[in-house]
């Protein structure tokens, strides 16, 4: 299928919206021509109300590791975002609850599919964790980012960038100062070779 049948295809999609307290509205950002993919978990209220991915302080934070300005993280021919849920799933007991499990089957292969230029996979979050690395399932968030190494330099598990993580965060400090000039470098590299 065409990337721009597929996208607006994916735009209409209402298969969960019964289960959806603000109704179906999917959030990504998509273009066959992007080097770099975001693997995210579902869009909070904000990113749902503007339609906007990352459109909140986790995105703020995101950019700062990637090392990139507005202008480049929402050029969708550079940087793909494709959430596990594209639509806010609603609140939970301790923040948003997990992903709709039916939108990656439904959606995600040919999704991934239609981007055949990716060369570096950013996983955030254990719901985008145990799809793109269903061998980490039972792997603890430090363990499985402190062994970064073993998935590079085509993928990254990171902690979600949210606030909610500002204790791991700060509890784990060798994140920024190891992985996080890793990462930005590799970004930056990519993206010169745009074209390549």
């Amino acid at each position: 299928m065409k990337a721009d049948l597929l996208l607006n295809q994916v735009s209409k999609c209402v298969i969960c919206e019964p289960e959806l307290p603000l109704g179906a509205r999917p959030v990504v950002q998509f273009n066959p021509l992007a080097r770099i993919l975001i693997a995210g978990q579902a869009p909070g209220i904000k990113v749902h109300q503007s339609g906007v991915p990352f459109d909140d302080a986790s995105g703020q934070r995101l950019r700062q590791w990637l090392g990139l300005s507005e202008a480049v993280f929402y050029d969708a021919s550079k940087i793909a975002i494709l959430p596990m849920g594209f639509c806010y799933p609603g609140k939970g007991k301790s923040g948003d609850l997990p992903p709709r499990k039916e939108c990656a089957p439904a959606w995600r292969e040919q999704l991934l599919r239609a981007l055949p230029n990716i060369k570096l996979t950013i996983v955030l979050g254990k719901h985008a964790q145990t799809y793109h690395l269903p061998e980490t399932k039972y792997l603890p968030l430090t363990e499985l980012v402190k062994s970064w190494r073993d998935y590079w330099p085509s993928t990254l598990p990171l902690p979600h960038p949210s606030p909610r993580n500002n204790i791991w965060l700060s509890k784990n400090p060798w994140f920024e100062q190891d992985v996080l000039p890793h990462l930005a470098q590799r970004v930056a590299t990519i993206l010169e070779c745009q074209g390549d």
